[in-house]
């Protein structure tokens, strides 16, 4: 077997495994305070599935706080995209690859089957390329096929570290408090016509904003 191989995979394996380990870690020690999560709590009770969106710079604690949920994430065929798809995989999500700039079509009825059978779905509508707190129709147009309830979520970093990156990407900082807050379900009824899906999408983009804005106000 190649020697250059070897090095590589096993670099890989253990890139991958401190990448797991210190999330998991960083995520234990935050302080999450939650707002309108008995929404989630009662779609839960009654079986129901959901479809979840939150922006793409705050998108590590959603990820984290939505584990072990049997749930589908949209994930981008990217480099970037490759790492996250490996952790949340550890974090026992089913990944399907795809985005708006590459295999769109095919990602989002894929979302779609999945949402109809009973399976949540979780999602960065102004992702992999932005611009940021811009909301792509992936959400809408899922919750509108599969007729299942879209609920936004807005996160809060007390103290975090933002990066450079398109997304202005947030990093919490260990041990520091987390707000959480969730929008009541949203239907968007099958039959309505495409100015009016453009005018919902406007209007959930508008939503998650807000909600953004009130959990960093904690």
């Amino acid at each position: 077997m190649n020697p250059k191989k070897i090095k590589q995979d096993s670099l890989r394996f253990i890139g991958h495994f401190c990448l797991v380990w210190g999330m998991n870690i960083l995520c234990k020690t935050l302080k999450i305070i939650y707002s309108n999560r008995e929404v989630l709590d009662e779609l839960r009770k009654q079986n129901k599935n959901y479809i979840l969106a939150f922006w793409h710079g705050t998108m590590l604690l959603p990820w984290y706080l939505h584990k072990d949920q049997n749930t589908v994430a949209l994930i981008s065929k990217s480099k970037d995209g490759d790492l996250l798809a490996k952790l949340l995989r550890n974090w026992n999500y089913t990944v399907v690859r795809g985005s708006s700039s590459e295999g769109g079509d095919v990602a989002l009825g894929i979302m779609i089957d999945y949402a109809k059978n009973f399976r949540s779905i979780a999602i960065t509508p102004d992702g992999p390329k932005g611009p940021p707190h811009k909301l792509k129709a992936g959400a809408v147009v899922t919750a509108k096929k599969s007729g299942v309830p879209l609920i936004l979520l807005g996160i809060g970093l007390g103290k975090k570290k933002v990066l450079k990156s398109w997304d202005m990407f947030e990093i919490p900082m260990m041990f520091s408090h987390v707000h959480a807050v969730y929008s009541e379900p949203i239907f968007i009824g099958a039959e309505i016509s495409y100015e009016e899906t453009s005018k919902m999408i406007s209007y959930c983009e508008m939503k998650l904003n807000e909600l953004q804005n009130n959990a960093t106000e904690f």
